[in-house]
């Protein structure tokens, strides 16, 4: 493949002049085995390979590290209450919330959430997208959330869409029924669902929301340490609407990201620069609260490396766009572009364990590449809207686009 323009992501190839590793009038090669094979100009490029010209601009496969996408049915009634000014317990009230979308998941069974699923994952692929977290968290009871572990592992086996990494957010809500009875249902969910979730490899991760009105760092520090030890890893959501130490949890646990960060003081942000702790940026989610952005600022001094993702859910981002939340980064976040794009390649592979094959353009790594009908890569990151790939491939294969 060669293009006018191709954006490595690598740290091996770049400098402080080219902080993303751009090659201009590059070529890359891709293997029987689905991985790069050459990366480099195309004026040394191998012979007597098929040559394909994909014009624009190529970047590594962009990874969508934090989304709920494993969702079903809508929350639009929610969203024209939050524009009206009402807050999530007006929303609460009315029946709305992440119970709503409980009861959306009990209505339907294991095949439609996973169709679901599949049809959101390819919309995503079009956009380029090769990688895409997905958690649970709206089932709150064991059966139900044992059904959306289930569609998502059914979407992760489908080799023509987006890899999929699994997380269990265990703590999300708690269901109607033990709103009374907490300890009770923080019990059931560490001492009997996840053991199982483990058994059977539903999940990679595990997940809590950390907050005010969420759940505690006591319960959530039970979860994440059973988790450990049953061989899982840990993410947290933290500080979205007040900082109660979810920061220094996630530290504490060697969380791989701490995400939201609305609202995480000095404190929290040493703590996660000091156990090298991922920040996973969530802009659209903020946007549609009228929240006010993290401390960027505070992050990056810190030496804390940024992860943006698109929250993709049905209440606060109901968004499939990734380009969309990285055109938010930059002009409600104030991130460069290229932070941006490092923040939803090379660091957000890094923030999912996958640093090792996934998140750059390097010869051995998964040949997961996005090919832009744009100049170049600032472009990617204004919000048009509208998909602008040509081809998007993962390990050698297309998820969009024809390999013509």
């Amino acid at each position: 493949f060669t293009a006018p323009r191709i954006v490595t992501c690598d740290p091996a190839t770049a400098t402080t002049a080219n902080p993303l590793g751009a090659i201009d009038d590059g070529a890359i090669a891709v293997d029987e085995h689905g991985r790069f094979s050459f990366v480099g100009s195309r004026a040394d490029a191998p012979r007597g390979l098929r040559t394909i010209a994909l014009g624009g601009v190529v970047l590594p496969g962009l990874v969508d590290a934090h989304t709920h996408a494993a969702w079903v049915g809508s929350r639009h009634d929610e969203y024209a209450m939050r524009m009206a000014g009402c807050d999530y317990r007006d929303i609460a009230a009315r029946g709305g919330g992440i119970v709503a979308s409980q009861r959306a998941i009990a209505e339907v069974d294991t095949e439609a959430v996973a169709r679901v699923l599949e049809a959101r994952l390819r919309r995503m692929a079009s956009l380029g997208v090769t990688t895409v977290e997905v958690k649970s968290g709206y089932g709150l009871v064991p059966e139900l959330e044992l059904r959306q572990l289930r569609a998502i592992a059914q979407a992760r086996a489908d080799g023509s869409l987006p890899h999929v990494v699994p997380t269990f957010l265990g703590l999300h809500a708690l269901p109607k029924e033990m709103r009374d009875d907490r300890d009770a249902y923080v019990a059931r969910v560490v001492g009997e669902l996840l053991p199982r979730v483990a058994a059977e490899g539903l999940a990679r991760y595990v997940d809590a929301y950390v907050d005010a009105n969420a759940f505690t760092t006591a319960e959530a520090k039970g979860l994440g340490v059973a988790a450990r030890g049953l061989g899982l890893d840990v993410r947290l959501h933290v500080g979205q609407f007040a900082d109660v130490g979810g920061a220094e949890l996630s530290a504490e646990l060697g969380a791989h990201s701490a995400d939201h960060l609305e609202n995480v003081g000095a404190k929290g942000v040493l703590a996660l620069a000091s156990a090298g702790v991922f920040a996973g940026l969530l802009p659209l989610a903020s946007f549609t609260l009228g929240q006010a952005p993290p401390d960027v600022a505070a992050l990056r001094a810190a030496g804390v490396r940024l992860v943006v993702a698109s929250d993709a859910n049905p209440g606060t981002a109901s968004t499939e766009s990734l380009p969309l939340a990285l055109a938010f980064a930059v002009r409600s976040y104030g991130l460069s572009p290229d932070e941006a794009l490092l923040g939803a390649t090379q660091n957000a592979a890094e923030s999912l364990g996958l640093g090792a094959s996934k998140g750059r353009i390097r010869v051995g790594y998964d040949a997961d590449f996005a090919a832009f009908d744009l100049p170049h890569e600032i472009g990617v990151v204004q919000p048009f809207g509208v998909a602008r790939t040509r081809l998007v491939v993962r390990e050698g294969h297309a998820l969009h686009g024809t390999l013509a």
